[in-house]
């Protein structure tokens, strides 16, 4: 449409795209401290001309659409390094209330309980006939005894607060994985209609970030816009606007390991398929440095009960007692402790050797403090001592490896989200100046349609 009626039109056109583009600089600014917000960006486009002579004539111009900035590449690689961050967080909050259970620094530490034990046979030994001494042996048996249960019953309890974090992510999984699948079918809704639903996606972007912290991910968009999501065992998790759960399924050790359902019945283990994010931590914590400690702290007092009965139960106690007896009961960490009888009774103690010499003679006494330098352990290549300080060192480098590789990705996820920011970010500045420019626009616009009404007020006067 030509004449004054088509520029009142153009006019309207530009007010209508104008004030839009106004609304969207204000929505910007609105949100320019909101977490995970893309900028958004009015598309204005030339409206179709119209035939006219002597040529075409045009119409001004439309909003096309509204699109946010946005970089997918960026986006994937932030999902990524939270994936890794996710994992190194949740192993260094483990490990370092571990490496606080083998801290030697303060208070009574195993180190200290077994030089005390040994000790404990180096003084009985130089007075084998001393009933004091023998009660400082048990005394100090015990007190081995209890500091082994301590750490064992510590690191336990350890493993069950990861056990704990496990089903809590798979929780935390759970509901992000719902939210996700109800923003696809909003965003689906949406689209349907040729719009760009900004915010839900943006949204959902957040969750999906959230979700690749807490497991390892793949997402892929369909040609509506909705978001499928692969664990990294390659079971769905979310699948359009449906999502399938995980669950926690209780082991023979009381544990827990990680299945997935598929909401018709099948049940799938993917414990082991699980590579990232803060279950792939947790489960390393649990599983594997736990596990490791707690072996070799079970070893190392199976070692202790293995050498001090092996010598303790061939030799005497007093009054030419033929022992035949164990120094001590249990066979690990768990349950290690001194024998009931040897407790109820301290000269059944075998200071003495059976080989020869008086029933009070110290030689078994003596080869049983000669264990502490002995290579008993790791294969004959450290002593009780060495071995111990070797597990306090790996539950230490344990915990600075995850308290290091936790920083490193935190730097590498400040980098990308600054980039981000300086990609999707509102900038103020930007914004100003846009608003200051589409109020020009608006105002010009007006004036163009204040104009054509006087025209057409000229046009009627002219006809009346």
């Amino acid at each position: 449409m030509t004449g004054i009626f088509g520029t009142l039109n153009m006019g309207k056109r530009a007010l209508l795209a104008q004030q839009l583009a106004i609304n969207v600089t204000g929505h910007n600014i609105s949100n320019v401290n909101t977490e995970g917000y893309s900028c958004q960006k009015v598309v204005m486009e030339t409206n179709p001309p119209t035939s006219a002579w002597p040529g075409q004539v045009g119409t001004g111009v439309k909003a096309a659409q509204i699109n946010r900035v946005y970089d997918h590449f960026l986006e994937t690689q932030i999902q990524d390094e939270k994936t890794n961050l996710g994992r190194w967080e949740a192993q260094q909050s483990g490990l370092k209330n571990i490496d606080a259970i083998f801290n030697e620094s303060n208070g009574y530490g195993l180190n200290q309980a077994m030089n005390e034990f040994w000790n404990s046979w180096q003084e009985l030994s130089n007075n084998p006939s001393s009933i004091t001494e023998r009660n400082n042996v048990v005394e100090k048996g015990k007190a081995l005894s209890s500091t082994f249960h301590r750490i064992h019953d510590e690191l336990e309890q350890a493993q069950q607060q990861a056990d704990d974090n496990i089903k809590a992510t798979i929780d935390r999984i759970n509901t992000l994985a719902e939210q996700i699948a109800d923003l696809n079918k909003n965003i689906s809704s949406v689209e349907a209609n040729g719009q760009k639903a900004n915010d839900y996606r943006d949204q959902r972007d957040m969750l999906v970030k959230d979700l690749s912290s807490l497991i390892d991910i793949k997402t892929f968009e369909n040609n509506n816009g909705q978001l499928d999501i692969i664990l990294g065992s390659g079971r769905p998790l979310v699948s359009n606007s449906s999502f399938q759960s995980l669950s926690a399924d209780i082991r023979g050790d009381g544990l827990s390991d990680v299945v997935w359902n598929d909401g018709y019945g099948t049940s799938v283990n993917i414990t082991n398929n699980i590579s990232g994010g803060e279950l792939k931590g947790w489960l390393e914590v649990r599983d594997t440095n736990i596990d490791n400690y707690l072996g070799k702290l079970d070893s190392l007092a199976g070692g202790i009960i293995s050498g001090v009965n092996g010598l303790h139960s061939t030799g005497y106690g007093l009054n030419r007692s033929t022992n035949g007896q164990n120094f001590f009961s249990g066979t690990d960490a768990s349950d290690i402790g001194v024998n009931s009888n040897i407790v109820n009774d301290v000269t059944l103690i075998a200071a003495a050797n059976n080989s020869g010499g008086a029933p009070g003679d110290n030689l078994n006494a003596v080869a049983i403090v000669n264990l502490q330098n002995s290579l008993l352990m790791n294969g004959n290549s450290a002593t009780y001592n060495s071995f111990y300080s070797s597990l306090i060192s790996e539950a230490g480098n344990a915990s600075a490896t995850a308290s290091a590789n936790r920083e490193h990705q935190s730097s590498i996820i400040t980098y990308l989200e600054n980039r981000r920011e300086a990609v999707s970010g509102v900038s103020l500045d930007e914004e100003m100046v846009n608003l200051i420019k589409f109020q020009h626009a608006y105002e010009s616009a007006a004036k163009v349609i204040s104009t054509a009404d006087e025209l057409l007020d000229t046009l009627i006067d002219m006809v009346r």
